[in-house]
């Protein structure tokens, strides 16, 4: 049995952060039912680059990534009958996850009031990118702009350049984990309480949660920080060396002193915290440019210093280290001829280790499965689609029209 088997996930969320946040659950075992709209769905159904073809609903890399396992069903929430059925699918449920601008839900009539009334125990998380409460809460956003609201932006990149765009999306992932840490604390609670609760998570919060030291270090000594904080001291730092780059991260004495031992440097010992321009920066330097990425590695080996080479994304997937940590899981598509290769899982659990439940969903895909396991008829499901309350599997390459 999987560790989270028997736990119902309502998502309404589209694109990464909400995307992500149920993924961790699917994989766990929980069973999530993705909630999307009765025209083209979730942004990401439609981004490039995709498998065997553009036009297929279920074949881009990144919505094959964040949701196998899941489910689909098309509802229109703007319709009545519409609603009605949401409502029916959490009282069913334990979690509903959504990423609307703050008050899209209460607007449609599908606010925490009324979904609470409707069950009691349901939690819901909403991720929002200034949180529900913030006087700017409408206002419309994504990673980048969340980075650079927390200050995250203007520390990245070298000291006296321009600030730099991070290669990752920190303020999508990081909101997703607080996501999925409230929403099990909020279920482990419920175990004792029997009511669920609204939990509320926001980019910008998560993007601070990056630059935690540095928040406590410049609310300590009241000093303001600045790009290249992390270049200061020689001890910690990226280094040049003969065919690319190695980062250095000998913070504690231990492994400073091991370093410059190995380099036979001992001189240097008392330089660790030098900055840099400084004449151990220098030295360091130069002595980093006499030896490879593989001669450094190999060097690390021997002395346990902290220090590694700097990998590209394809180096870094093809590591020994992403290879003994099955970093990479292979998913066949419906439709798709060739294996697909993704990120696995990032848990490792003894007892229960997360198994994908199947592919990601076709847009609509299990609409009338869902619906007959509420108890409606064909008949009755077969009147909402012509009422346009629902839709069932989506046409290939069909668009439509977004909520917003």
């Amino acid at each position: 049995m999987s560790a989270l088997h028997g736990l119902r996930i309502l998502d309404l969320t589209r694109l990464l952060p909400g995307g992500f946040l149920t993924q961790l659950f699917a994989d766990l075992g929980a069973d999530v039912v993705k909630v999307e709209d009765t025209g083209a769905g979730d942004y990401l159904r439609w981004s490039q680059p995709t498998y065997d073809g553009p036009d297929d609903s279920a074949r881009s890399a990144a919505f094959l990534w964040l949701n196998r396992g899941k489910r689909s069903i098309r509802v229109d929430l703007k319709q009545e009958q519409g609603r009605e059925l949401l409502l029916e699918l959490a009282r069913g449920a334990d979690v509903l996850v959504e990423s609307f601008r703050p008050g899209v839900l209460d607007r449609l009539g599908l606010g925490w009031e009324v979904l609470a009334a409707a069950n009691r125990r349901l939690v819901l998380c909403s991720i929002s990118g200034h949180g529900q409460g913030a006087a700017v809460r409408e206002r419309s956003g994504h990673d980048i702009n969340y980075l650079a609201l927390s200050g995250l932006s203007a520390l990245t990149g070298a000291a006296g350049g321009p600030p730099a765009a991070s290669a990752g999306q920190f303020a999508d992932i990081g909101v997703a984990l607080l996501g999925a840490f409230g929403v099990l604390a909020a279920l482990r609670e419920r175990d004792v309480s029997g009511v669920g609760q609204h939990v509320d998570v926001s980019l910008f919060d998560a993007s601070l949660l990056w630059l935690g030291l540095l928040v406590a270090k410049q609310l300590c000594d009241g000093e303001p920080v600045r790009r290249g904080v992390t270049e200061r001291a020689v001890c910690y730092r990226l280094y040049a060396c003969a065919d690319g780059h190695v980062a250095l991260a000998a913070l504690e004495p231990k492994f400073w002193q091991a370093f410059c031992r190995g380099v036979q440097r001992e001189d240097l010992f008392a330089h660790q915290w030098d900055a840099e321009g400084s004449e151990a920066h220098a030295a360091l330097a130069r002595l980093f440019a006499t030896r490879t990425r593989a001669q450094w590695q190999a060097f690390a080996s021997e002395h346990d210093c902290c220090l590694e080479p700097v990998l590209e994304l394809d180096e870094a997937l093809a590591s020994p280290l992403a290879r003994d940590r099955g970093i990479l899981a292979t998913l066949e598509q419906p439709g798709v001829e060739r294996a697909i290769r993704q990120l696995a899982s990032p848990f490792r659990l003894s007892r229960t280790p997360p198994r994908a439940k199947g592919p990601a969903p076709g847009l609509g895909e299990h609409t009338r499965e869902i619906l007959a396991a509420l108890g409606r008829t064909k008949e009755a499901i077969e009147m909402l689609e012509q009422t346009g309350a629902i839709a069932g599997p989506h046409p290939q390459g069909a668009r439509g029209s977004f909520l917003s």
